[in-house]
């Protein structure tokens, strides 16, 4: 629950936009929690299409169309063949449309939501009154995303994963279906020289500048 001030709405949808291993996800998750809101990773939602497409050769707008809540559990859609899955499907204009439904209900809920992807405070919810846009230098999320992966037992070089995120990225801007950008009107933090506890009392400080306040501790 929170508790605004004269002249913001009750409950708050926190939009959060980035590109991957800038720390949105782990910002959003901070947020909710803090908040007490329901988090949706929207990207989960292409990585399980990505991914079950892959697996089953199947059209991945049939697989997007007939998405279930219980397929976002599947711990397979952490790994990087996930990730890069994704970026893959994502640029498809038929899979965008088949799952827009699903994320505007999450975030119409009357608790409010924190969702964090791409295209949230863009096209999912452009009238959401908190957007953040997370970045951080190709280096900084490169060496973030190789301790992961090495710490995952996975072997790789850090060249190659700042190649990989490189062409992500390229993905992920390009394509003509809500590409990556910052709504004009988001906040931009940019973690590159900050760990999680300085990015979330960033995020959190331009949050309550908006009026939103805990009602917990």
């Amino acid at each position: 629950m929170t508790k605004p001030v004269a002249g913001t709405v009750i409950a708050p949808i926190i939009a959060i936009d980035g590109p991957s291993a800038a720390g949105k996800g782990t910002l959003a998750r901070r947020l909710a929690a803090h908040f007490g809101l329901p988090h949706l990773d929207t990207g989960l939602l292409y990585r399980a299409v990505g991914l079950k497409a892959e697996q089953t050769g199947r059209p991945p707008e049939e697989v997007a169309a007939g998405l279930e809540p219980a397929d976002l559990g599947n711990p397979e859609l952490r790994t990087d063949v996930a990730g890069q899955a994704a970026s893959k499907v994502a640029a498809l204009p038929e899979v965008r449309a088949k799952l827009l439904d699903f994320q505007k209900k999450f975030a119409s809920q009357a608790s409010g939501a924190v969702l964090d992807g791409r295209d949230v405070g863009t096209v999912i919810c452009p009238g959401a009154p908190i957007k953040l846009f997370v970045t951080a230098s190709a280096e900084a999320r490169a060496e973030r995303r190789y301790r992961e992966l090495r710490a995952k037992g996975v072997d790789t070089i850090k060249p190659r994963v700042l190649a990989e995120m490189a062409e992500r990225d390229r993905r992920d801007s390009e394509r003509a279906a809500a590409p990556l950008k910052a709504a004009p009107d988001a906040f931009h933090l940019d973690t590159s020289d900050m760990d999680a506890d300085a990015a979330f009392a960033a995020a959190l400080a331009f949050i309550e500048r908006k009026g939103f306040r805990s009602s917990g501790p």
